[in-house]
């Protein structure tokens, strides 16, 4: 007979393993065991050093039901900070305590228990359940969620549709869905003009000056008013430096780090051109040369709503009283690499402590958020 897993429990004994990224500390060896008790098809997916693991319940070729989350987590900083120790999964008084208690090893904890319990109580006859789990999301991303998708897709591996577990709700239970994120992407611009002294400026080309003013274009104006689903998107200036000691020196170069987290009004490509456009035509006027790389960790996405959002919506409402926000709020998560995929969206806990000294969870939040994605599966399979 098959243990179904407390949900709570699970996570306290996650929060135990410390798998800080990169290391798994345990955690994926934990529900490696788990799942394969109940069932479940196993496949550790590690990729240049980063562990994963992907499980199945089911056939391949039928309607199949995807999870996804991470077991790694930040740093706890200083131990002596923390309430109870970081990785001691300490429990008191209705709360479980430790790194990754939010974010997020309580999602991964529920969506465990409840494909166990549905899969072991009412499993589907044309059905299955895939969970993937990543080390690699706090971490640089490119060896962890994109690494079991490369996997499956050599391998013919399927989901039709995708919740990831990440805490979504702001303040309570139920009052958001994330159905998609805006993208984001960092520039490295640097100046190159003509180093000389301050008194004689004829006799150098300053490179701050050109920098500055393509920074003041840039930020002058909003670069759009949000879109239906999205709020507007930003532009921000996060560095600015030229390594310079002297007061009366004009340096030579100058670097800026530029951060934009953008809607779909554009793309990666969009918005690296309009840069460049403006660079370049400062540099003709300045004589002060810009050279700009790009990085792109991930391309705004939507989930438009439908049958799989109204499913999910409605279970959310039902469980918890709430009409739930459809939102594209927030940072990044592993759904920009699913949205490739299948249709995705994120569900899970209020993410009130996520990253902070003494994070916590309340273990019945916990186990209700179990009793949610049980209920999903039940509905879709329906």
């Amino acid at each position: 007979m098959t243990l179904i897993p407390d949900p709570a429990q699970l996570t306290a004994r996650l929060i135990r393993c410390p798998s800080v990224t990169p290391d798994e500390g345990g955690a994926l060896i934990l529900l490696e065991q788990v799942l394969g008790s109940a069932g479940f098809e196993c496949h550790r997916v590690d990729r240049e050093g980063v562990p994963n693991l992907f499980a199945r319940w089911g056939a391949r070729g039928v309607r199949t039901f995807g999870f996804n989350g991470h077991t790694d987590v930040v740093p706890p900083g200083d131990p002596a900070s923390w309430t109870h120790p970081p990785f001691s999964g300490h429990e008191a008084d209705g709360w479980i305590w430790g790194r990754g208690a939010t974010d997020m090893k309580s999602g991964v904890a529920a969506f465990v228990a409840a494909a166990i319990g549905f899969v072991t109580e009412t499993p589907p006859p044309d059905g299955a359940v895939v969970l993937t789990i990543t080390g690699d999301e706090e971490g640089p991303g490119k060896h962890g969620t994109r690494a079991l998708l490369d996997w499956m897709a050599a391998r013919d591996e399927r989901m039709d549709v995708c919740i990831v577990g990440e805490p979504s709700n702001p303040d309570r239970m139920g009052e958001m869905i994330k159905i998609g994120r805006r993208g984001s992407m960092t520039l490295q611009v640097e100046a190159h003009g003509i180093q000389g002294h301050a008194a004689y400026p004829h006799r150098a080309r300053n490179p701050v000056h050109a920098l500055l003013r393509l920074l003041h274009e840039l930020t002058a104006q909003p670069l759009d008013e949000g879109t239906a689903h999205f709020d507007p998107s930003g532009l921000q200036v996060t560095t600015v430096d030229c390594d310079n000691p002297a007061s009366n020196v004009i340096p030579e170069r100058v670097r800026a780090t530029i951060n934009i987290r953008f809607n779909d009004a554009h793309t990666p490509d969009s918005l690296d051109r309009m840069i460049r456009a403006r660079a370049a035509a400062i540099s003709a006027e300045t004589k002060v040369d810009f050279a700009i790389s790009t990085d792109v960790s991930g391309e705004s996405f939507l989930t438009k709503p439908g049958p799989f959002v109204d499913l999910v919506a409605g279970v959310v409402r039902e469980e918890t009283g709430l009409d739930p926000v459809l939102s594209t709020s927030g940072g990044t998560s592993d759904a920009r690499f699913v949205k490739d995929h299948c249709p995705v969206l994120e569900f899970g806990l209020v993410g009130h402590f996520m990253h902070q000294v003494d994070e916590r969870v309340p273990a019945d939040q916990v186990r209700q958020l179990a009793r949610i994605y049980r209920r999903i599966l039940e509905r879709y399979f329906a």
